[in-house]
């Protein structure tokens, strides 16, 4: 699958589409011969672009969080309670033998006076309420990666959502409202303040569950003297080493401790909603640890919710947040070892726009070795599901099942990493043996779908272009049949990689 460094740089209609989009439909490359960066921007110029609107008539059956968190709750008291009827019903004693039928009753006394009508199979049952919610926000980010038109923003979505992850591994609270994490923490921030969207995710019910911070109480608070529960830990260290300043940035075990102090009180509302209503995220004024706090050496006046909100606004500004963040946007857009000058010129620029993501992108788009660093990197799972639906055709009306079922297999299930740090950004952990025997099965599966396929050479033409190498070009020109031509175009490598 390894492609040979080219002399010259790589075609720049492949670049805007492979690299920083999620690959061209038939007919879009027409669209950006003459300006590939221009059409990058025009993107990023739209309002509004990254929004799943709950006013669009198309995704109105989507909830927010606190409605979708409700619903799972309500559903995991009342599958708590169809469990006790039952064990209840189990345990009671048989029926008196009063009401089985007399032994020496004919089989003309107990017949029924009409024909009984056949038994009929039982009815299936209804997804969870928690899988049927995460399956309509999947579909709502499928239809979303289709209907865009380079999908450099979708990218971005992307990037962000691993960013911050959330898994649904973790609880059916997070299997329901992971869509509307994404809907709610990550969109409406990708091209605005980096400030605004770190405090949008680490006050959101999704997160502060996943992370555990509802059981994180304030020794010397109100609550922790009564309860004698003390701190967790989790959202403080996953917020310094991952969302923020990164490892080996300097700060301490004590940081951590000291942070997570300064975090207590920030948690999800119970079922019971003594503290607001259920499922929305609350400060809880009597869990909070008070007196004041030093974080990376700078002291936080006792304050409540924004001892926190102040500590949180001084990390998104400090300088090792913005090396992080540059490193790893340059990973993710140009190379699993991006160059210094790239990282360098990202940092600059996320330090002197407080944040502002939209200028990020823009820096990225214009970045030479955006456009001369060879497509070395291996498409991630999704992001190949995504440029097959878009080369191919969208797949299933309605239905998730095939493209969910797809990145399951591939080892990148929607929403579900295995860690707070998310799925890997290395070419290497998506270009497996298995991996590649997996990908060459789905481009089967997806060929055999589409009903007019037309000729696979003009549809390589209308998705790789000139780039297509000889090899690439007389696989698909040999192949045996369209489907198979339309399989071994989706398996190429100038497809694979990005």
């Amino acid at each position: 699958m390894a492609i040979a460094a080219a002399n010259s740089p790589p075609d720049p209609v492949l670049v805007a589409f492979n690299r920083f989009g999620l690959g061209a439909r038939p007919g879009d490359r027409d669209k950006v011969t003459h300006d590939p960066r221009g059409y990058l921007k025009a993107e990023l110029r739209q309002p509004d672009i990254a929004l799943i609107s709950l006013d669009d008539s198309a995704y109105a059956s989507l909830p927010g969080s606190t409605p979708a968190i409700q619903a799972s709750m309500a559903a995991n008291f009342q599958r708590k309670l169809d469990r006790e009827q039952k064990a209840a019903t189990m345990a009671q004693p048989a029926m008196a033998s009063a009401t089985t039928m007399p032994a020496q009753a004919t089989s003309a006394q107990i017949a029924p006076a009409h024909p009984l009508p056949p038994p009929t199979a039982p009815a299936k049952p209804a997804p969870p309420v928690e899988a049927a919610l995460f399956r309509a926000d999947a579909q709502a980010r499928f239809d979303k990666a289709f209907r865009a038109e380079a999908g450099f923003v979708e990218r971005l979505v992307y990037f962000w959502s691993n960013h911050f992850c959330v898994s649904v591994a973790k609880d059916n609270i997070v299997r329901a409202s992971a869509g509307a994490f994404e809907r709610e923490a990550i969109r409406p921030f990708v091209l605005g303040r980096f400030a605004d969207m770190l405090m949008a995710v680490e006050r959101h019910p999704a997160m502060l569950f996943y992370l555990d911070n509802q059981q994180s109480i304030g020794p010397d608070s109100r609550a922790g003297k009564n309860r004698r529960r003390g701190l967790n830990e989790n959202l403080a260290r996953e917020i310094l080493e991952l969302h923020t300043l990164g490892v080996g940035s300097g700060y301490t075990q004590a940081d951590v401790t000291s942070f997570a102090r300064i975090l207590t009180g920030w948690t999800m509302v119970g079922r019971e909603g003594r503290l607001g209503e259920p499922g929305s995220s609350v400060f809880n004024a009597n869990a909070h640890e008070p007196g004041d706090a030093v974080l990376l050496g700078k002291t936080y006046p006792a304050g409540g919710m924004g001892q926190a909100e102040a500590a949180l606004n001084d990390i998104a500004s400090h300088p090792a947040t913005a090396q992080h963040i540059a490193t790893e946007l340059a990973r993710h857009f140009i190379a699993d070892d991006p160059p210094p000058a790239v990282v360098a010129r990202l940092a600059k620029v996320f330090a002197k726009s407080d944040g502002n993501l939209r200028a990020l992108a823009a820096t990225l788009i214009d970045m030479p070795e955006a456009w001369s660093t060879p497509l070395a990197k291996m498409r991630s799972p999704f992001d190949y599901i995504a440029a097959i639906r878009r080369a191919a055709g969208p797949g299933p009306a309605n239905d998730p099942g095939q493209s969910l079922n797809w990145l399951n297999a591939l080892g990148e299930p929607l929403w579900q990493p295995p860690g707070p740090n998310g799925f890997s950004d290395q070419a290497d952990s998506w270009a497996s043996a298995e991996g590649m025997k997996i990908r060459l099965d789905i481009a089967w599966q997806a060929a055999r779908q589409v009903k007019d396929i037309g000729n696979p050479n003009d549809m390589l033409d209308a998705v790789i272009g000139p780039s297509a190498s000889p090899e690439t070009r007389q696989a698909v020109a040999r192949a045996e049949s369209k489907q198979q031509g339309l399989a071994l175009l989706l398996m190429a490598p100038e497809f694979q990689r990005r």
